[in-house]
């Protein structure tokens, strides 16, 4: 009798998906989405169980969104990656869980390299920088030029430390070798009423959550953040036709599975998450969001994280920002 050594990978694929229709045969049962976000009404909530439905219908069974909050995402995200890698429970992640967070925690109970792979990522969510109207700056030239003629003493608004939003505040002052003081908000709407009031001067956040503010004349829009003009806003300039090099910010939300889930199963998510995306009812349910499909093939959305988590770790070791 001999016996054949089988590399670790490939015997928990056998294990998993014994013989040989591996994807064709997956699912056989209800899937697990873990978000490691509150339920209710955050875009990413709204987003992912959008997907989720449409995705269902597509893989013939229920995907079930498990909401597990906590620790600015890391509770939902280390659970998932300690999971089965049998493609019956999968992660929601976005920028914060996957690209910031490695740099403003040291113990986040999982490595997203080693313990999570990536499938697809999904969409994308412009920001518009905005401010005060009675703040004498029209452009982001003149706003540039009012930071540092008066240094320290224009501030902005955010939804919290170590948000996108507030990540792409300190990448503007970077970029723009400006010093605006950072105001904290424990949530968006909070920043953003006291924005309109009068009390900070500007921010940088979601179009949709300000549109009608701007649409009113209560908010005046510089530019948006992302390479390529918004449809929401389609005159509005981006940062960097305002001048601002390489400025391209946008939250991102993606599909992963722990660790080692077999291949076949990554490409049949992979396959069903694109038809979803690419349906015409699903782009426009993105855009009344403000979210956009932005699609990457696993291979695709590993470089992307790992180039968006560099870029952050950057901005948050030379604003000196600690994780809460």
């Amino acid at each position: 009798m001999f016996k054949i050594a089988i590399p670790g990978r490939l015997a928990i694929f056998l294990l998993v998906f014994p013989f040989c229709s591996f994807g064709q045969s997956y699912p056989s049962r209800p899937v697990r989405l873990i978000l490691p976000v509150e339920p209710g009404a955050s875009t990413n909530d709204i987003l992912t169980r959008a997907l989720a439905d449409r995705l269902g219908k597509e893989l013939g069974q229920r995907i079930l969104v498990d909401n597990r909050p906590g620790a600015h995402g890391n509770i939902g995200s280390a659970m998932a990656a300690r999971a089965a890698p049998d493609g019956y429970t999968l992660l929601a992640g976005y920028s914060g869980s996957l690209a910031i967070n490695p740099s403003m925690y040291p113990q986040m109970g999982y490595d997203p390299d080693r313990d999570l792979a990536p499938i697809a990522r999904f969409s994308t969510v412009p920001y518009v920088l905005v401010v005060n109207p009675s703040l004498p700056a029209n452009d982001v030239k003149e706003l540039i030029a009012l930071a540092k003629a008066h240094p320290g003493k224009l501030n902005y608004g955010s939804a919290g430390v170590g948000g996108t939003p507030h990540l792409a505040a300190e990448l503007l002052k970077l970029s723009a070798n400006i010093d605006v003081a950072h105001i904290p908000y424990n949530g968006g709407a909070k920043s953003i009423i006291d924005l309109v009031a009068g009390n900070v001067q500007m921010s940088v956040t979601g179009i949709t959550g300000v549109l009608s503010f701007i649409k009113a004349g209560k908010l005046r829009a510089l530019a948006v953040t992302t390479a390529a003009r918004s449809t929401l806003l389609p005159d509005m300039p981006t940062a960097i036709e305002a001048g601002v090099k390489d400025f391209d910010v946008s939250a991102w939300l993606g599909i992963v599975a722990p660790a080692q889930v077999p291949e076949p199963v990554i490409d049949r998510i992979w396959n069903e998450i694109s038809k979803v995306a690419n349906s015409q009812e699903m782009k426009d349910f993105l855009k009344a969001q403000g979210a956009e499909a932005a699609l990457m093939r696993p291979a695709e959305f590993r470089a992307f994280i790992v180039s968006d988590r560099n870029r952050w770790a950057r901005v948050i070791k030379a604003a000196n920002i600690q994780g809460e």
